[in-house]
């Protein structure tokens, strides 16, 4: 990750549509389970950002591809970080959950 990296802004929509064409990917929310039981995006895991270190327990297989998102972008971008030093192979920052035009579950439209 550059540092232009860290100002970059993601666009969750694009990375649902790549999420969903992507038939052994893995969409992970990274917010707290309140976060999480307020709205989420279908199909999503929850695997709060302070738990991200017990991913090999629920995804073994390092080489699944993990499209991973917050509320903002910033700890999904920390989340991807901690998951490639884990030695997940495929781990994608989408962005965040505030400027997803989709519905969600467990909430309305986000």
């Amino acid at each position: 990750m550059g540092f232009l990296d860290l100002f970059a802004r993601r666009d969750i929509n694009a990375g649902v549509t790549q999420y969903q064409a992507d038939p052994k990917g893995v969409l992970l929310d990274v917010r707290t389970r309140e976060e999480y039981a307020q709205g989420h995006i279908p199909g999503s895991r929850n695997l709060p950002l302070d738990q991200v270190g017990r991913a090999r327990e629920t995804l073994p297989d390092r080489s699944t591809p993990l499209y991973v998102y917050c509320y903002s972008g910033a700890r999904s971008g920390q989340a991807v970080a901690a998951l490639k030093r884990m030695g997940y192979d495929h781990v994608t920052n989408i962005g965040g959950i505030q400027t997803y035009r989709g519905k969600t579950k467990g909430g309305t439209t986000a």
